[in-house]
């Protein structure tokens, strides 16, 4: 560019300027020259790996399938009232099953579309309520190594005399919820759900789907002598 030349010369005599501006130019001309095979070549490489490419993917016939997800069919939320003779009442999900193992109010409540159960048990205080909490948050927190994270919700009842805990976990973790109740003063009632086998991502919506069967247990719950 003249102008360009011209500019950054300025302070030279012309003839000198003249002398540069022939250097510059066959400066250019040279490395035109020089740089244009360099820039064939490389085109005809770049085709020629292109084609190999084409031609290998065109002999392979496999083609990836994606991860199977599985359909979970959740049955409809419908609860009824526990009969039992214990000192407690609470609804709990119809498409579960009640058992009772023994006079102790030791009770499973199985989940067998859901391959999972929650254990609950039963104790009558005396003058020993902060061994029975120490004890369920002991429990509770074993799982703290496998789950994302572990939130304690305290439950409060004043007009049922129901107080208590809910430990809700994150991530996966083979108990999806433990739980417990309590009067402060006669009785205390724990629960926590397990399930019945390998703890992986799928069991995530079937463990939020139990959570709320749980939460609804204790907010129904109640004393039967208050």
């Amino acid at each position: 560019n003249d102008f360009l030349l011209s500019g950054l010369f300025k302070n030279f005599s012309y003839a000198k300027r003249n002398e540069v501006k022939n250097s510059l130019k066959k400066k250019y001309i040279i490395e035109e020259e020089f740089s244009k095979p360099m820039f064939e070549e490389l085109m005809k490489s770049s085709l020629l790996f292109f084609l190999l490419v084409l031609l290998l993917s065109c002999n392979n016939d496999y083609t990836p399938k994606p991860k199977a997800l599985i359909k979970l069919d959740f049955p409809k939320k419908e609860y009824e009232k526990i009969v039992i003779n214990c000192p407690f009442d609470f609804e709990f999900p119809v498409y579960s099953q009640l058992k009772k193992k023994n006079d102790d109010c030791l009770i499973d409540i199985v989940f067998p579309n859901q391959n999972g159960v929650l254990y609950l048990s039963y104790f009558t205080l005396e003058n020993n309520l902060n061994e029975h909490a120490e004890q369920s948050q002991k429990l509770a927190y074993k799982h703290n190594v496998i789950a994302d994270a572990i939130t304690e919700q305290f439950y409060v009842n004043d007009s049922l005399k129901v107080y208590g805990v809910l430990y809700d976990y994150d991530g996966v973790s083979a108990t999806a919820i433990q739980f417990y109740l309590t009067d402060s003063v006669s009785h205390f009632f724990r629960g926590a759900l397990y399930f019945n086998t390998e703890i992986n991502d799928s069991i995530l919506p079937i463990n939020n789907f139990l959570k709320y069967d749980i939460k609804h247990l204790i907010e129904t719950f109640h004393w039967k002598d208050k």
